[in-house]
């Protein structure tokens, strides 16, 4: 965790944000897996640990904006969980760590609540994503469940959301340690790529390297010979000679910082004159990002000028025809990206997604689309200085999306389906790196990169052992 003082001024700018209220933010709880003491690795809720810094179940931070007064509520060990599990700090010894002056048992909190309501305070939450939460949320405000997400403090979210948007030194710091891991883990991932080895070998051994060097995988693991497949999680079936692994991975540090990248590898070492060909506009598209993405330019003309590129070199080879800018305006080009370009990261792999994509990409200038593909762009508005964000352009054949368009005639005056259908069997491309918006453009984080340029993996897989 971070120092003291980081938490402290976290939770005084918070309170400047919000103005006025109560703000309850919610720990998470032990997960079962398959019965009660049979539980799922834990991992705490992001927002609660960016302005808390504590690591153990079973607490809620509460901060009365208006009485400048600070709660962590939660209940001390038994002897019983002591035996099991170890001696921990007492709840009062983990508040003063992260400077909070307050402390009480689960029990007060309704006290706390009922008090600040008949004050006439307003009780601000975030929107949970976990039913014991929304329970607990129930019990204390009477707000049903199915009724939450619109019952969050609009005026909460977005202040978070400014907060933890624009990466802080430290934050960077431990982004990069997530960029260490995450290149131990692709070139792990592309050191075992060779015909017979199955895909849930390579997912397994990726997996062992977030855990082994931080706290876990920063999202399960897509390790596939099926790149169209935009979340194929590993089979067990081997390795074909000839076709392309795409591996779609990242770790979180111990103090859950997220990396996340993408690397599409021969099965045979050597790609095809067909894959290179595909492969090659995929690798123009992602470093042409570090030409475009720098402050005030809005992402949404950064994913459209990857859109263009794809466009323009897919009519070279004819898959595509017509009038390029109106091909894009009319999304033909969701045939082969039906995502977009990239999406916010940090605490969280797709960054405080659970509090509203619309508020996290999203502003009052730029809007979400509804046309297919670009309705999938998590990102849109204008850039800051200390943003983060994932660069993964991707060109797939998806033989059920590409049947689906010739039969219905979508954007038939923009696509060559006959030649298109020579790709039926192609597979996927994606290449994904994280940057950071800097003073006056942008760079990729972490100090090593993993290798993506054709002659680079060929090269590193000829000198594999």
């Amino acid at each position: 965790m971070f120092s003291t003082a980081t938490y402290t001024e976290r939770r005084k700018k918070l309170r400047e944000l919000v103005g006025s209220g109560l703000i309850l933010l919610f720990g998470n709880n032990d997960s079962p897996a398959n019965y009660p003491s049979n539980t799922y690795k834990f991992r705490q809720d992001s927002s609660f640990l960016y302005y808390f810094g504590l690591q153990r179940d079973g607490l809620v931070g509460v901060i009365d904006v208006d009485n400048d007064i600070e709660y962590l509520v939660g209940d001390e060990i038994d002897i019983d969980d002591i035996v099991w599990y170890g001696s921990v700090e007492s709840v009062g010894e983990m508040a003063e760590r992260v400077g909070v002056k307050h402390h009480a048992a689960m029990r007060e909190l309704a006290d706390i609540v009922n008090s600040a309501r008949a004050r006439g305070q307003e009780i601000l939450f975030l929107p949970p994503y976990r039913f014991d939460n929304k329970i607990q949320i129930m019990d204390l405000l009477g707000i049903h469940p199915s009724a939450q997400k619109e019952a969050a403090s609009l005026r909460l979210i977005k202040a978070v959301v400014k907060m933890r948007t624009t990466k802080t030194a430290e934050e960077i710091e431990e982004l990069e340690r997530a960029a260490e891991i995450g290149y131990k883990m692709h070139m792990t991932a592309m050191n075992l790529c060779r015909p017979g080895v199955t895909e849930q070998y390579i997912g397994g051994m990726v997996d062992g390297v977030a855990n082994a060097y931080g706290c876990m995988v920063s999202f399960q693991t897509i390790a596939t010979q099926h790149g169209e497949v935009m979340h194929g999680n590993p089979t067990t079936a081997p390795l074909q000679a000839g076709r392309l692994m795409l591996v779609d991975a990242g770790a979180e540090t111990n103090n859950n910082y997220c990396s996340d990248n993408t690397r599409t590898t021969p099965v045979s070492g050597v790609y095809t004159e067909k894959q290179k060909e595909i492969y090659n506009i995929v690798v123009e598209c992602h470093d042409h990002v570090l030409d475009v993405a720098h402050p005030g330019v809005k992402w949404w003309d950064v994913h459209f000028a990857v859109c263009r590129i794809i466009t323009e070199r897919l009519q070279e080879l004819g898959l595509m025809k017509g009038d390029v800018e109106e091909s894009l305006r009319a999304g033909a080009h969701a045939l082969f990206l039906p995502h977009g370009l990239g999406h916010a990261m940090g605490m969280d792999v797709h960054d405080m997604e659970g509090l509203g994509q619309v508020y996290v990409g999203f502003d009052d200038e730029v809007r979400p689309s509804t046309q297919f593909g670009t309705n999938a762009l998590r990102f849109g508005r204008r850039l800051e200085k200390g943003f983060v964000l994932t660069d993964e352009p991707g060109i797939y054949f998806i033989p059920a999306l590409i049947d689906d368009w010739r039969k219905n005639g979508t954007n038939a005056e923009f696509l060559n389906f006959d030649k298109i259908d020579e790709y039926r069997d192609f597979g996927g491309i994606r290449i994904e790196d994280d940057v950071l918006i800097t003073d006056d453009g942008c760079r990729f984080v972490g100090k090593q990169r993993i290798p993506y340029h054709v002659e680079d993996v060929e090269e590193f897989m000829r000198s594999r052992k």
